[in-house]
């Protein structure tokens, strides 16, 4: 599906935080796990009132626990501002393919949850998110209308507790108690 302004095929990577000394530089804070591959997928889109707008980062360093950017054209820290709090939107299709049993958080978010435990299935609902923690991503489930309950579940993403992953039917099986 395709939106009218193209975000249903683009991805938030980053975000551009502040500027940067006086010639143009930003503040970037990537969500990549590897926080250089920001810049092979390139160009970088940013939705703004009057649309999609593309952006080019042509040199970067980095900076504390994020990147100092410099985009292509920007050599005025006042017109650098306008960039600053928006995210930065690549096209899906840049990302490399996985192999096996990995999948992008981002075609995880949105599947419906079921727990199948003791011969009993239950619908926890949907992933709302993933969280990072030290020793293994969380999903963060979150129950609707047609699931056993509102409550909000983290159910860590390991294969002791998710066993498996279907994206055709939009659908992750657990073993979890729903009554955790």
């Amino acid at each position: 599906m395709t939106s009218k302004n193209g975000l249903s095929e683009k991805l938030v990577v980053g975000r551009i935080t502040g500027v940067f000394g006086i010639r143009g530089w930003v503040k970037v804070f990537s969500y990549t796990e590897q926080i250089g591959t920001l810049f092979d997928y390139q160009p970088w889109w940013v939705d703004t009132t009057e649309g999609l707008k593309k952006l080019v980062a042509d040199d970067f360093k980095r900076h504390g626990d994020g990147l100092v950017v410099h985009l292509q054209g920007v050599d005025d820290r006042d017109v650098a501002k306008g960039w600053c709090q928006c995210d930065i939107l690549v096209d899906k299709a840049l990302l490399p393919d996985l192999i096996g049993n990995e999948y992008y958080w981002h075609q995880l978010v949105g599947l419906e949850v079921v727990s199948v435990l003791q011969d009993r299935t239950s619908r926890l609902g949907v992933v709302d998110s993933l969280l990072e923690t030290g020793a293994n991503d969380v999903l963060v489930i979150k129950g609707d209308f047609d699931s056993l309950d509102r409550e909000e579940r983290l159910i860590p993403y390991s294969n002791e507790f998710v066993k498996s992953i279907d994206l055709e039917k939009q659908r992750i099986t657990v073993v979890w108690d729903p009554e955790f």
